[in-house]
C-alpha cells in the first residue's frame, strides 16, 4: 500500500453545508424570478440531490414534474442554461454574503495537510463559478492544485470519473488519495475510484448508506467548536481531542501497509 500523498474535498455538504439553505435557496430565488411556480422543499430537494449536478437536477424535474407551464422542446436547452446561469449567480451571493460558513475542521484539516506536505484539490459537480467563490473567497489563502469543477468530467457522481481525473492532474495513484465526501454519491464516486474515503455527513445525508466509506464522521472538529462523533463503520478510530486531524487520516491508511 502506498503511503497517502493527496487529500480530495468534495464541495457541497463537506466543504460548506450549502444544499438546504445555499443551492436550494438559491434555485427557489430563480423560479420565482422565471415565473415559474415551483419551490423545492427541504424534503423534495433532499431526493433532488440523488441526481447530480444542478443543470442535470432542473433537466430531471422539468421532465419528470415540469414546470406549471409547457416549454417546447427546443426551448429546453437554452431555458436550462439561463436558469443555471442565474441560480449560479444568486449562489455566489449567498456564499459572499457570509451566510453560509465553512463546515468545522475543514480549513483546519486543510492547513495541516499542507504542513505536511500533502497535495490538496477540490472535486464537486458543482458549477465552476461557485467552487471559485468557496476556494478563493472563503478557502482563501489554501494552496490548491486543482479546483475540478461542474462540467470538466462528461459523467457526474456516482461515475467515478472526477476522482479518476484527480488521480490524473496529481500525478498520483488512486490508493494514495484520501477522498472527502458526505454524501452516498459521492462516496460511491471515490471508492469506485479505487479511493480511500472519510465521509463527513450533513442533516441531508446522516441517514444515507455510507457504509462505503471507510470513516463516518458528523464533522471534522473543531478544539473551540462542535467535536467529531464517529458513527460506526469500517473503521471506527477513538479521536483523542474530539477532531478528525490530517496526521490521524495518513495513520489511518497507512496501518495497511503492515495489515496481514
Amino acid at each position: 500500500m502506498s503511503q497517502i500523498k493527496a487529500f480530495f474535498f468534495d464541495q457541497d455538504g463537506v466543504i460548506v453545508d450549502t444544499e438546504r439553505d445555499g443551492h436550494r435557496v438559491a434555485f427557489n430565488r430563480t423560479f420565482a424570478e422565471f415565473g415559474f411556480d415551483v419551490q423545492w422543499s427541504v424534503e423534495q430537494y433532499h431526493g433532488l440531490l440523488q441526481v447530480g449536478g444542478g443543470k442535470e437536477r432542473m433537466m430531471h424535474y422539468l421532465q419528470t414534474q415540469g414546470f406549471g407551464v409547457e416549454v417546447k422542446p427546443e426551448d429546453v436547452p437554452d431555458l436550462i442554461r439561463r436558469l443555471h446561469q442565474r441560480k449560479t449567480d444568486l449562489f455566489i451571493e449567498l456564499i459572499e454574503s457570509g451566510t453560509l460558513p465553512l463546515r468545522p475542521g475543514v480549513r483546519r484539516v486543510m492547513e495541516e495537510a499542507e504542513r505536511l506536505g500533502i497535495v490538496l484539490g477540490i472535486c464537486t459537480t458543482s458549477n465552476e463559478r461557485s467552487a471559485r467563490a468557496i476556494s478563493q473567497g472563503l478557502l482563501a489563502g489554501i494552496p490548491f492544485q486543482f479546483v475540478l469543477a461542474g462540467d470538466v468530467v462528461p459523467a457526474k457522481k456516482p461515475d467515478p470519473a472526477i476522482y479518476r481525473l484527480a488521480s490524473q492532474r496529481s500525478g498520483l495513484q488512486a490508493e494514495q488519495c484520501v477522498v472527502f465526501e458526505d454524501s452516498h454519491v459521492g462516496a460511491v464516486a471515490a471508492k469506485a475510484a479505487g479511493m480511500h474515503v472519510v465521509a463527513t455527513t450533513t442533516r441531508y445525508t446522516e441517514n444515507e448508506d455510507l457504509s462505503m466509506a471507510d470513516v463516518i464522521v458528523d464533522c471534522l472538529g473543531e478544539l473551540d467548536g462542535p467535536r467529531a462523533n464517529v458513527r460506526p463503520g469500517a473503521r471506527s478510530p477513538v479521536l483523542a481531542d474530539g477532531c478528525v486531524h490530517a496526521r490521524d487520516v495518513l495513520e489511518w491508511f497507512r496501518s495497511e501497509e503492515t495489515s496481514p
